[in-house]
Order: C-alpha cells, then sequence, then structure tokens
C-alpha cells in the first residue's frame, strides 16, 4: 500500500506508532519498524545519555527507518531532542512546543519531522515552518485530544495543508484506516491498538483489560495530567480525576517530581529551581505532570490498579485480540484493501443503478445563461421608463 507517507519515510506500511512513554521502547520501535510500519520512541521519561543508548540500540535491532519524539513542555524535552538531531535521527517527531529549531537542524542532514497537533492553528504554523507531515489528534485519540472528532478534524485540515496528515484518535483496524484515507490522510498512528500486541512491554493486566473495555470506557478530563487527556475508566483513575491537584497532591508532586529528577539524572534542586522561576502556570502544570508520569508508569510497567492510570482511547473498543505486530499489520492490510473493494464496488453498482444525466450541450448560436454565483450575479430586473 502506497501513499505519500510511505514514500515520505521510506515505509511499506502507513502505520505508525504513537510515541507512548514505557510502551514505545527501543524492542517495540524496531519491532514496529520491522513490520513495516514506522516505530517510534518515546523520549518522555528519559535522559539525554538514555535518548542516545536507546536510539543506537534501535539501530542494532533494524536497518528500517525509525523515528523518536520530544515533548518540548517536558523537562530535558530539548535536550532529547538535541540528541536525536545529534544521531541523525531520521524521524522526529515534536509536540507540545515550537520545533522550528528542530526542523532546521533535521534537514540539513535530510531528517524528516513530524509534529503532533490538534488543531487548524498549530497545524498551518507547523507548516509555515518547514515540517514535512503532521499527526491529527482527534478527540477518540489517548492521552491529548481536544474537542475535534477524527471524522471531522481529519478531512478539515487535509483540506487545508499541502503537507501529508496523518490521522490519529480511533483507528485500531483496517476499516479505521481505509477510513482514515477516504478522509484525505495519507496514513495512520496507533497507539491504543498497538500497546495491545504481544511484543508490547504493557503489563499483561493492562493488556487484558484494554481488550475486556468497552468504548464506552474511557474517562476525558484535564484533572489528570493538567491538559485534556483520555484514560482507561477504573477505580484508580476516577479518584485522581477527582482529586485533581488538591492540597494532598499538590504535596504528593514534591516527591513524584524527585522520581523524575532521579530518573532522567537532573539535579533535584536545579529542576525544583528552575519550574519555580517559570511561574504559577507552569509550575502547576509540571506538579500535574509529575503525579500523572508516576501513574502511567506503575499502570505500564507494573500492572497496578490501585494507583496506577493508563491512557488509551475509545477505540479499546474495538480490540478483540492481543496479536502480534506482523500479525495485526497484515490484517490491518487487508482489511483496508478489502473495504476499499466493497466501496468501489458498491459505488459502481450504484453509478449503475442510477446513471448520472448526460451534460447539456450547447447549440450553434444560442448562448449559454450566465450562471447564478457571487461573481456572476443574475441581473436585477429594472422598471420601464
Amino acid at each position: 500500500m502506497k501513499t505519500r507517507i510511505t514514500e515520505l519515510f521510506g515505509i511499506k506500511y502507513p502505520i505508525v506508532l504513537s510515541g507512548m512513554s514505557w510502551v514505545s521502547v527501543p524492542e517495540m520501535v524496531a519491532t514496529v519498524s520491522n513490520a513495516g510500519g514506522l516505530g517510534i520512541l518515546a523520549t518522555g521519561p528519559l535522559d539525554a545519555d538514555q535518548t542516545r543508548q536507546s536510539v543506537r540500540k534501535i539501530r542494532s535491532l533494524t536497518d528500517k527507518p525509525f523515528g523518536a519524539n520530544a515533548s518540548l513542555l517536558f523537562p530535558g524535552a530539548a535536550e532529547n531532542a538535541m540528541v536525536l538531531l545529534e544521531e541523525k535521527v531520521p524521524v522526529i517527531n515534536f509536540a507540545l512546543g515550537k520545533g522550528d529549531w528542530i526542523v532546521k537542524a533535521a534537514h540539513e542532514y535530510g531528517g524528516k519531522v513530524v509534529a503532533t497537533v490538534v488543531n487548524h492553528r498549530h497545524a498551518k504554523r507547523a507548516q509555515d515552518y518547514g515540517t514535512d507531515s503532521v499527526i491529527v489528534t482527534g478527540h477518540e485519540a489517548a492521552a491529548h485530544g481536544e474537542s475535534g472528532t477524527t471524522f471531522c478534524l481529519i478531512p478539515s485540515i487535509s483540506a487545508a495543508l499541502d503537507i501529508p496528515v496523518i490521522a490519529a484518535g480511533g483507528v485500531a483496524d483496517g476499516r479505521g484506516l481505509a477510513a482514515a484515507l477516504a478522509l484525505g490522510a495519507e496514513g495512520v498512528a496507533m497507539g491504543t491498538r498497538l500497546m495491545a500486541t504481544k511484543e508490547s512491554p504493557l503489563h499483561d493486566t493492562y493488556k487484558k483489560l484494554s481488550v475486556e473495555k468497552d468504548l464506552y470506557d474511557t474517562l476525558f478530563s484535564d484533572r489528570f495530567d493538567g491538559l485534556w487527556c483520555r484514560v482507561l475508566d477504573t477505580s484508580a483513575a476516577r479518584k485522581a480525576v477527582k482529586e485533581g491537584l488538591n492540597i494532598k497532591k499538590l504535596l504528593q508532586a514534591i516527591p513524584n517530581s524527585r522520581d523524575i529528577a532521579a530518573q532522567m539524572h537532573m539535579p533535584y534542586l536545579k529542576l525544583f529551581i528552575g519550574v519555580l522561576a517559570s511561574g504559577w502556570k507552569n509550575a502547576r502544570q509540571l506538579a500535574f505532570m509529575a503525579n500523572a508520569f508516576r501513574a502511567i508508569r506503575i499502570a505500564t510497567e507494573d500492572g497496578d490498579m490501585a494507583e496506577g492510570v493508563l491512557p488509551v482511547g475509545q477505540c479499546t473498543g474495538l480490540l478483540q485480540d492481543i496479536p502480534t505486530v506482523e500479525e495485526l499489520f497484515k490484517r490491518i492490510i487487508k482489511e483496508a484493501e478489502d473495504v476499499q473493494l466493497d466501496l468501489a464496488l458498491k459505488m459502481e453498482a450504484n453509478g449503475a443503478a442510477k446513471p448520472r444525466p448526460a451534460a447539456k450541450t450547447k447549440t450553434a448560436g444560442t448562448k449559454a445563461a450566465p450562471k447564478k454565483t457571487r461573481s456572476n450575479p443574475t441581473p436585477k430586473k429594472t422598471a420601464k421608463a
């Protein structure tokens, strides 16, 4: 299956692994790339050295194209992005910040850059400073979507841009891929579907839960990590959303931020002073993030149901099994091709049943009536003198 995205990245299938913390690790990235998609490394939980080691680990596991992300709002993200540029990662995906400097540097070595966006303003701005593609995240997606749904957002933004669009949110099978292509996307990004595969490092407890849950079993709130975020509906998630950033949670953010600093090998005092200096709005956001990081990590790695919280999309209700990545991709492509063929046959059948009327031809000596358009209005009748 060829699209502008497969041609841009040099991949077999127009399927991208979303960069999910503690899921999109080097082994998972390489598995997706080896299966014909584009694996994207999540660098959010990593420091610069770990990011460099992870990139090199991926290269030891695959000779196929791959990518890595940088969520520029997070502490250490700019340093991680610099490492990605130094390592000449083929595709860099940035979000939650201005990445024009990444675009400029990546293009110098022939790299491609993808911005993750949720609205027209961000999409147009990303195109203006030279990104090669955008991942457009619909309301149905795991984690950070906004109010625009995939079905409306994708055709609207696709029509407004010249660069190719990758659809994210609500896509879990070949029907979703075919629909995204019909809406104007050139590929899809999958998170919820790919984290419930055999090779995914997601804890088995949450893999099974993702298959068992329905499409209605998610929560969408800005009281989990401070941004609008979709997570699996569990008692722990409900509690986290209810508490938001109350005094108890604000105090818990202190040890949780210490854990982040230790994990990223960053002096805590440096992190703490930097957060305070950034102003209350940013400090509040990072306090939310500190608590959310811990909840996501213990869900993903430990399967913790008491305090763990897992971001998932509404397409969790479409999951029926836990296949290998290769099995999943082959199934998705076959189903998408079958859907496209079925639609073509339906369109052909409808066309045969209701043939279009033949276009009227002008005869010699006649003049076509003016069209009723804003640029050529029908002249108004005037009263005779």
